[in-house]
């Protein structure tokens, strides 16, 4: 087991009914004018946009809206933010949505704390941000895990780049978790989250550190407890277990502790990063399930073993100790069944992505030509076109 630092400040408020405590939390982490962040018409639709407000008001406090926040968030609706936030004074952002409005919450925090600064060179690693406005969440879809991670993902439009990174400043102060909230999320968002939490656990699972026990079955835990909300929740989108069961999955998947002691790369996030970077309307939940597997089977024989475990562990496969490269190519079909169980796309045909592109794809995930991606197996241009390939999936006639 490596060195490591885990680090999860953020306050958690979870149940139903939770987010009616945001006004009182708001102000006891000192805000007095709030830009509350939202995506598109379903917060306004719900009333729940109205009961934030209603909290807010109820404490003497300002709102100021901001929407519009789709996924795959958009830089330029974060620097709309920033402005906005410079012109009317706002001291606290409170973040209602999922992933995507999280993230550009914690972009425009970076950019109102830094004024001298342009936020995309920190995307771009030319600089960091030495303070943010405080940030708040209410949780709306279980996915991204945003609320309580260091991290931070936007998308560049007019560069057709999407980039993240990870900084202090983007650890919520609190994060309101009610999964009632996700009652309403359709099938395939649910779906695309159910893959996202997976992925996140996944992605520091499959590592070149051994001797992680303790993270080990930490991880397999919470991987066997997502499949099968995840299932629930596919069939009965207002149970109201499953859908906690994926909130608090979520959360937990992405804020470091099934990394704890390891060192990884999350090299299928690399990739699709690109994807949606260049095809903004592909998910990116959709766009983890379309690659994984192409990525796990060609990386796979480099760490039969681990696969296997992962097949064992999770899937509770038969081990077969003479092959186990049976055992562990069983474990990534087993997975890629459960996404299409869930109507998740597992090519890249699926999603239209046009196969003339894979070597831009593969070009922009090395940072043209100036990074590979370490792991299982290292990643340089040539193995990620390999990847994008076999993810495109086979055509009408091709043999298996």
């Amino acid at each position: 087991m490596k060195n490591f630092e885990f680090f999860a400040p953020t306050r958690v408020i979870f149940g139903k009914d939770t987010h009616l405590q945001v006004g009182k939390l708001v102000k006891e982490y000192g805000g007095k004018k709030v830009l509350v962040h939202y995506g598109g018409g379903s917060a306004k639709k719900s009333g729940l946009l109205d009961l934030i407000q209603e909290a807010l008001e109820a404490q003497g406090l300002q709102a100021v809206l901001l929407g519009g926040v789709h996924a795959n968030p958009a830089l330029s609706l974060a620097r709309e933010g920033i402005e906005l936030c410079k012109r009317e004074n706002v001291d606290f952002i409170l973040a209602v949505g999922g992933g995507s409005v999280i993230d550009s919450a914690k972009c425009i925090a970076d950019g109102v704390g830094n004024p001298e600064d342009d936020v995309w060179d920190y995307f771009l690693k030319k600089g960091a941000p030495k303070k943010a406005l405080p940030v708040g969440v209410v949780l709306t879809l279980s996915a991204s895990g945003s609320e309580m991670s260091a991290s931070c993902v936007i998308s560049n439009e007019e560069a057709g780049l999407k980039r993240g990174f990870n900084s202090v400043t983007h650890r919520p102060l609190f994060a309101v978790c009610n999964p009632e909230l996700t009652y309403s999320v359709n099938r395939f968002q649910t779906g695309c989250g159910t893959v996202d939490i997976m992925m996140h656990t996944l992605e520091r699972y499959f590592t070149q550190t051994k001797d992680t026990t303790v993270t080990d079955r930490l991880a397999e835990g919470l991987l066997k407890a997502v499949i099968e909300a995840g299932r629930v929740a596919d069939q009965n989108p207002a149970d109201y277990e499953a859908r906690a069961s994926l909130m608090w999955a979520g959360s937990w998947s992405h804020n470091d502790l099934t990394g704890a002691g390891r060192d990884f790369m999350m090299q299928v996030h690399q990739l699709e990063h690109e994807l949606s970077g260049m095809y903004p309307a592909i998910a990116h939940g959709a766009g983890l399930s379309a690659l994984w597997p192409s990525w796990a089977r060609f990386v796979c024989p480099s760490d039969v073993g681990r696969f296997a475990q992962y097949a064992v562990n999770v899937w509770n496969l038969d081990m077969d100790f003479e092959h186990p490269i049976r055992t562990a190519v069983a474990g990534i079909q087993a997975t890629e069944d459960y996404f299409k169980s869930l109507d998740m796309p597992v090519s890249l045909r699926e999603l239209g992505v046009d196969p003339e592109r894979i070597g831009e794809l593969a070009e922009k995930c090395t940072n043209m030509g100036t990074r590979t991606l370490p792991g299982i197996r290292e990643l340089g241009k040539s193995e990620m076109v390999e990847i994008y390939r076999m993810a495109m999936g086979k055509t009408e006639g091709e043999g298996m």
